[in-house]
């Protein structure tokens, strides 16, 4: 069945988006920097409010069991948007080749509901997206099944037509288990090569 349909993450494949670029100016020492992100406000923290959980309960938690790094844990919230970066140039122009071709795409990302408007303000790139399906919106995220499934439902889109870009391998795995053909990224020549083995031309 021929792929006509191309599905994009965008943190980590198309966006930059990195807390050390905020908490650097926070930490005169690196290695607090790397523990505060590995035991205070990890990534896995950070995954809830990519679901259901707000910005305020997630400062509250982490300030009640970390009392000692409340300022920079407020920081995560109120300065969080020192912590995107620019735009993947090369991976724009792929998404703007395919735009020319007349290829639908589509971006999937798990962004908190809260944040993600800051996103859609700061960069224009995202307009181009013939639409965009936000976990915190929906209360789920990748790589739960459900979120692919959600959003295969709302597009009408047939999964064996669809081919989706991720970085992280477990978010690739879920596409790949509601059928969607799945790309773990890596940079911008190896996604291109592999959308042509899969027929993607542009």
């Amino acid at each position: 069945m021929k792929i006509d349909t191309v599905l994009f993450d965008l943190g980590g494949v198309l966006i930059d988006w990195n807390p050390r670029y905020l908490f650097q100016k926070i930490f005169k020492d690196s290695k607090e920097m790397e523990y505060f992100l590995s035991h205070v406000c990890t990534p896995a923290w950070n995954a809830e409010q990519d679901a259901v959980r707000t910005f305020a309960e997630a400062v509250a938690l982490a300030k009640q069991d970390h009392p000692e790094y409340s300022e920079a844990i407020e920081a995560y919230d109120v300065r969080w948007e020192e912590m995107l970066g620019g735009i993947n140039l090369k991976v724009a122009e792929i998404l703007k080749a395919l735009k020319n071709k007349k290829i639908p795409v589509y971006a999937l990302t798990n962004w908190s509901k809260e944040k993600f408007p800051i996103a859609r303000k700061r960069y224009d790139i995202l307009e181009q997206f013939d639409g965009i399906f936000v976990s915190g919106e929906i209360g789920v995220r990748k790589p739960y099944l459900e979120f692919y499934q959600l959003f295969l439902e709302q597009y009408a889109i047939e999964a064996q037509k669809a081919v989706f870009i991720d970085d992280v391998q477990e978010n690739v795995e879920g596409a790949q288990q509601v059928g969607i053909h799945a790309i773990r990224f890596q940079n911008a020549q190896q996604l291109t090569q592999e959308l042509k083995e899969l027929g993607i031309g542009y």
